[in-house]
């Protein structure tokens, strides 16, 4: 996430929605303040098709759907808007009152890591995207090396975290499937 252009004043949310209905570029909203979001890199973009191409692999003939960055996702709980990597919603999309294309209720979120993201993705995000009642898990997907760190909840239960590296296959539970390290990472370690 990048910083505000300028603290000249705060925004409510209704500004940042008519912002994003005519900008070609993509913002985050939290706290008054709009973000611009970055553009991503070829391994990045290769990182979120690859994922979502595994998770919708997995899933493609239940009740859940994978959605791109397209998806704006809105945590009521702390106002957060934001475009997660990938989104996964199991059962009919639940929209933001105030927004109808923006969903409130995914039960999985998905985000890869860059330079400049990281420690947003590892600690911000998370404190966010926790907040969720229907999120089950938050995946990260590391941009320096083969690694996924799988942010599981049971059904309420505390939050727990394990990473996984090459030759390793996390299971989500949540939507029943496992994602498999070495194909995820298949093309960026061929080179990209």
């Amino acid at each position: 996430m990048a910083l505000p252009a300028g603290h000249l004043h705060r925004y409510g949310y209704a500004d940042y929605l008519r912002l994003e209905e005519d900008s070609a570029v993509r913002h985050e909203f939290l706290d008054g303040e709009i973000y611009a979001m970055a553009g991503g890199t070829p391994e990045h973009a290769a990182l979120a098709m690859s994922v979502g191409t595994a998770l919708g692999r997995r899933i493609e003939s239940g009740p859940c759907h994978v959605f791109s960055s397209d998806l704006r996702v809105r945590v009521l709980q702390t106002g957060l808007a934001t475009y997660p990597d990938l989104t996964v919603v199991c059962g009919p999309t639940e929209r933001d009152p105030d927004s109808r294309t923006t969903v409130t209720n995914p039960t999985v979120v998905v985000e890869i890591t860059s330079e400049s993201t990281e420690d947003y993705d590892r600690n911000g995000k998370l404190d966010h995207y926790r907040q969720i009642p229907s999120l089950r898990a938050y995946v990260i997907v590391s941009h320096r090396e083969p690694r996924l760190d799988l942010w599981q909840r049971a059904p309420g239960g505390p939050w727990q975290m394990v990473s996984f590296g090459k030759g390793e296959s996390p299971s989500v539970e949540a939507i029943g499937c496992t994602l498999s390290v070495d194909q995820i990472y298949g093309s960026l370690l061929a080179g990209v």
